[in-house]
């Protein structure tokens, strides 16, 4: 009995001495456990406020809606729902987070910061006053590549084709917006060049126009599963020949018509954003977002200068080593129209080039690279309706496997497709660049905000350098194909000139396709295009450059920081196995890495 007696108070003792700091200590938030929550509410807030966003994702709860996400109401939820997470944030101790936690609060913290930035100095009207434009990424003809079936958007269930019906019935509310949008631009004095302006009623002609059953957006139907019931073929096929006759083409003319009629001849016949109601300021933005660095636009434009004479010295070099007769330019004039770079009769045999690549590499792959891809992937030609304005890209694969990813190269005509860039181009667009970096980040275990995260200086700075690697590839064994690298190369330093150039020095379009033709082997088309890229998309050209040159810097300082001990695989998996991030993250994360190596190292000796 005395012994129970003793228990029990030794019992109560220790309830009533560890009972309160029990409770303490229970209801002291962990912060990774804080972390992970506000990340998981995040993600599925931000998916709930970009439908379309979440079916790209995967995710399906949402596929009958459509964020109009140049109108205002639009532009104050997006406000509301930054600055509350951004908020939660401030809640978290981040100096007691582990150092992988520690990673994913930076990057949210840093995505919600520039977000709100973005608000906060009107980008977001500026951008709105200028929503439509020739280029790839243009909301239009993304929408109508959305409806071809062989995108992200799912034509699987009868559910499925219903629900693009709504979202259909809803795009041309964009429509409307766009153009109020655009009449309040034009009254400011924010515009879009007319020269690249253009190019768009081409691309819109060519969506409205021609029988309903040809249309883009009947492709779904053509391909409508057998699984499904004889009724609704027949009811799927008549609502799809209505909303297409009722909803979207009218919407498409509506668009060309304005075009025509009234924004291309209000359009300003200038260059740069220097030009337009609060360029400076804008495009003092779209530096820093497109590089996620601290250099300014003199910085840049001067790298682009040393850039663009250290290739042409290395091409000169090139040019005699094949033992050409004649001046840069005559070369170039030489690799743009001598027959044997244009070796190809079909489309399907310039895919079948690109496609030999990735066996071709496949050996030196595994020496590079500890982290290979699950994800599949495909090449396939550009649909002819975006032709026009439209680049080589890359589209990622469905997070559940079942779409891969897909490389896209516009080859409007494959007689006339020259093959010096075409090694180069793979190793960028697909492997090991934007494949390797995109379908990794998908497949990483993290949350899922950062598998979808896009920074530009990364994802392209990662294409970019992914080019250096080619002889370690076993690629560039002819010497034209590493003109191709070298041009590539030398188009991204010009990029940064003439970017530059235009938005902030004043250069006219005039000298920015000369500067391109007196540098690069290209023909004035192509030079053409893409300095009308460059004005409708301001910085993003630097995003290239830049990175690669931070990748290179990071990779020369871990080799010479670790000696022996380097391993370009590990430093590989160090770059990607995180996802995209910016340039300032990376480098804190490579050297927290170093560090570590040279510890582990100390402690091995």
């Amino acid at each position: 009995m005395k012994s129970k007696q003793i228990v029990y108070a030794a019992l109560v003792i220790l309830l009533v001495t560890a009972g309160p700091n029990a409770k303490a200590q229970q209801s002291t938030p962990v912060p990774s456990e804080q972390l992970a929550s506000i990340t998981n509410n995040y993600w599925k807030d931000l998916l709930k406020l970009n439908p379309l966003t979440a079916t790209e994702n995967g995710v399906n709860d949402y596929n009958d809606q459509l964020e109009i996400d140049i109108g205002q109401p639009y532009f104050k939820e997006a406000i509301v729902f930054n600055k509350r997470y951004l908020d939660s944030l401030t809640t978290i101790n981040f100096n007691q987070l582990p150092e992988q936690d520690l990673h994913i609060a930076e990057i949210l913290k840093y995505k919600l910061n520039d977000r709100l930035n973005w608000f906060k100095a009107g980008i977001c009207d500026a951008t709105a006053e200028r929503p439509v434009d020739q280029f790839v990424f243009s909301y239009p003809t993304r929408f109508a590549a959305l409806a071809s079936g062989k995108r992200s958007i799912p034509f699987k269930s009868v559910k499925d084709y219903e629900n693009w019906i709504e979202r259909m019935k809803i795009f041309p509310n964009w429509i409307a917006v766009a153009i109020e949008n655009m009449n309040k631009g034009i009254l400011k004095g924010n515009t879009a060049p007319r020269a690249a302006m253009v190019k768009v009623p081409v691309q819109l002609k060519a969506i409205f126009e021609g029988p309903v059953d040809s249309s883009v957006f009947y492709k779904p139907i053509l391909a409508i599963p057998d699984s499904f019931s004889v009724s609704d073929k027949e009811r799927l096929k008549l609502a799809y020949s209505n909303v297409i006759s009722e909803f979207i083409r009218p919407a498409y003319k509506k668009l060309y018509d304005y075009f025509v009629e009234v924004y291309i001849p209000k359009c300003r016949t200038t260059t740069g954003l220097i030009d337009n109601a609060g360029g400076k300021k804008e495009y003092q933005y779209w530096v820093k977002f497109w590089t996620t660095s601290t250099m300014n636009p003199d910085d840049i434009f001067d790298l682009g200068i040393r850039e663009v004479v250290r290739i042409r010295k290395e091409m000169d070099s090139l040019k005699t080593a094949t033992g050409f007769k004649g001046d840069l330019s005559a070369f170039f004039e030489y690799v743009r129209t001598d027959r044997k770079f244009l070796p190809f009769k079909t489309q399907e045999e310039v895919l079948e080039r690109f496609r030999s690549f990735k066996t071709k590499m496949e050996p030196a792959l595994k020496k590079e690279f500890n982290l290979i891809p699950k994800a599949g992937f495909e090449v396939r030609v550009t649909e002819k309706f975006r032709q026009a304005g439209a680049n080589a890209e890359y589209t990622r694969p469905s997070p559940d496997g079942t779409r891969p990813g897909v490389f896209y190269e516009v080859i409007p005509d494959a007689t006339a497709y020259n093959d010096m860039m075409m090694e180069t181009l793979f190793l960028h667009e697909a492997i090991p660049g934007h494949h390797f970096q995109i379908a990794l980040q998908q497949e990483m275990d993290a949350p899922r905000f950062m598998k979808s995260s896009f920074f530009g200086a990364f994802s392209e700075g990662w294409g970019l350098y992914a080019e250096t690697l080619g002889k370690e590839l076993g690629m560039y064994d002819n010497p034209y194909q590493y003109l191709g690298r070298l041009s590539a190369d030398i188009e991204r330093a010009i990029r940064l000139v003439v970017d530059v150039g235009m938005h902030s020095k004043g250069w006219t379009r005039e000298q920015a396709i000369q500067y391109v033709l007196d540098n690069q082997p290209v023909t004035r088309a192509f030079a053409e295009q893409r300095i009308e890229r460059y004005m409708v998309l301001p910085g993003q050209a630097l995003s290239y450059k830049v990175g690669e040159q931070k990748m290179l810097s990071l990779r020369k300082l871990a080799q010479e920081k670790l000696g022996s001990d380097f391993d370009i695989r590990e430093f590989h998996d160090q770059v990607l196995k995180d996802g995209a991030m910016p340039l300032t993250i990376l480098e804190k994360k490579i050297m927290r890495w170093i560090e570590h190596k040279k510890k582990v190292s100390l402690g091995r000796n």
